[in-house]
């Protein structure tokens, strides 16, 4: 069996009014392929929207967006330390949304947590994404925990 390192995230991040939701969950597993070691991120996006009261009105239509993304990331060897792990891909996913979407203020936050929490606290709407073209040992590996 492959020696692996798995950690459970979260990610969140503003976003413009009117990003797709898939496409940043592709944005953010692609991040994984950039790396420059082997890895796969697999999870599922959401958005983070805040309760609407009642009596309270929605979010205006031009007003950024809140999501968020719970998951996985397999990383090959058990040579990386977990926290350097979770800042190379704070740093590739912070890349790959500013050159989507332009500065949106802060980069997105990349956090490790527990995997207990990707499992309590993901919502049962969320889209999964995973990234594509990964190692199939990693997918394999990374398997029991999605």
């Amino acid at each position: 069996m492959l020696d692996s390192l798995i950690v459970p995230l979260f990610v969140t991040t503003d976003l413009p009014p009117r990003a797709e939701l898939a496409e940043f969950g592709e944005l953010v597993a692609g991040a994984a392929r950039t790396l420059g070691y082997d890895a796969f991120l697999s999870g599922k996006v959401f958005w983070l929207d805040r309760p609407v009261l009642p009596g309270q009105r929605p979010a205006a239509e031009t007003e950024s967006r809140f999501a968020g993304m719970l998951g996985h990331l397999a990383v090959s060897g058990d040579a990386h330390p977990v926290r350097e792990v979770v800042a190379d891909l704070r740093t590739a996913i912070g890349a790959a949304v500013s050159v989507r979407y332009g500065d949106a203020g802060a980069p997105p936050a990349v956090f490790a947590i527990r995997d207990r929490d990707v499992r309590e606290r993901t919502p049962e709407t969320a889209l999964h994404v995973d990234t594509r073209d990964a190692p199939a040992e990693l997918v394999t590996v990374a398997r029991p925990y999605l």
